[in-house]
């Protein structure tokens, strides 16, 4: 199976747990980010999107135009932008990075920050809308010729576009969603799914849910699995569980006052309470995933960690791999230097014992 590794381009410098240092749009920072991620041997780098943010495509081209290899991971919300317009700014960006750009489908998240954006469409009318919205896309990217489309959120007469993406045969579809609309749409059109830190059996289970709704459509060994952790480590495990608690301290601190806070919303996604409710089962789950922070921040995003030294971090994200999860987004509670960290002392112990368990399934094939 083929391993990926996704970090994260923020536009400044901050956390759950770190205030924001410089400017809101930091230059300096979003070079630094993207050097450290593309020395450090990531494959992507998640830009994200929400109400109060910076424009992710815009970064995204910026960061195309700085980095060497460096894929990038462009969050969008269908809805705000027509799909076939969203299709070509995508394909065009593609062609200039020399093809190294996917898309990540955000339907759900905070009912709130949506509406602070003009969007109050109910929970499974977004998904309804989203997958009407990718279909709309993929003929954009695909269609040989004009094509029409007349559905319920959008109609499209006689498109046509000179632009196609570097990649084949489309840019590659990374899709978020933990309730069962959203994996209604997963199942039909994503290359990737999006898993946050979870349990290793809650992960087993979404895993078999996934590819039982996608074999409806013959896309069963279709779907590639993600899951996004926050690993926290150190030279020894006493250090890093250390750093997990300045981490929470400093979180539930800052945390009321904070921009994360002022983001959410009454309407909360499935996926967060989901974490929600795993951390108050326990502090931590399976071996090392440290759920307490998610708590604190009501799950904003993936928030769970694996938390050691890197040889135990890497141990539990292989015992990931072995339920069939092949994609890794790691983030940092301190962005930078965590990715340098990632870069190289666990990325490197993860694809060496990705690939001895690969050599050892071999041998035992042969």
């Amino acid at each position: 199976m083929s391993l990926e590794f996704i970090g994260f381009i923020g536009p400044s410098e901050q956390s759950e747990s770190l205030a924001q240092r410089g400017q809101r749009v930091d230059n300096a920072f979003i070079k630094a980010s993207i050097r450290a991620q593309e020395y450090g041997g990531f494959d992507k780098a998640l830009i994200a999107v929400n109400s109060a943010s910076p424009d992710s495509l815009a970064i995204g081209a910026y960061a195309a135009g700085i980095s060497d290899s460096l894929g990038l991971l462009i969050a969008q919300r269908p809805g705000f932008t027509s799909p076939t317009l969203a299709a070509r700014q995508l394909a065009t960006l593609d062609q200039l990075s020399g093809g190294r750009v996917s898309v990540n489908v955000i339907t759900g998240g905070d009912g709130g920050d949506l509406q602070r954006d003009g969007d109050f469409l109910p929970h499974d009318e977004r998904y309804e809308r989203t997958e009407e919205y990718l279909q709309v896309a993929k003929q954009v990217w695909t269609s040989s010729g004009p094509f029409d489309h007349s559905g319920k959120h959008f109609r499209v007469q006689g498109n046509h576009t000179a632009v196609r993406p570097l990649q084949k045969p489309h840019i590659p579809i990374y899709f978020s969603g933990a309730s069962e609309a959203a994996v209604r749409v997963a199942a039909q059109h994503a290359d990737v799914y999006m898993m946050w830190g979870e349990p290793l059996a809650q992960v087993q289970a979404r895993i078999a849910a996934v590819r039982a709704e996608a074999a409806k459509f013959g896309r069963a060994d279709k779907i590639r699995f993600s899951l996004s952790l926050r690993p926290i480590v150190a030279d020894t495990e006493a250090e890093a569980w250390a750093r997990a608690d300045r981490i929470l301290q400093r979180a539930k601190a800052s945390y009321p006052a904070s921009d994360f806070v002022k983001r959410r919303g009454a309407n909360i996604n499935v996926g967060s309470d989901r974490l929600v409710e795993i951390a108050r089962q326990a502090r931590v789950q399976d071996k090392r995933l440290w759920t307490e922070i998610a708590a604190v921040t009501a799950a904003a995003g993936n928030s769970t960690g694996l938390v050691g030294t890197p040889e135990q971090v890497a141990e539990s994200v292989l015992d990931y791999y072995r339920l069939g999860v092949t994609t890794f987004l790691f983030r940092g509670f301190d962005p930078l230097q965590d990715a340098v960290a990632y870069g190289q002392h666990l990325i490197p112990l993860v694809r060496q014992q990705v690939a001895e368990l690969e050599r050892g399934a071999q041998r035992a094939v042969a």
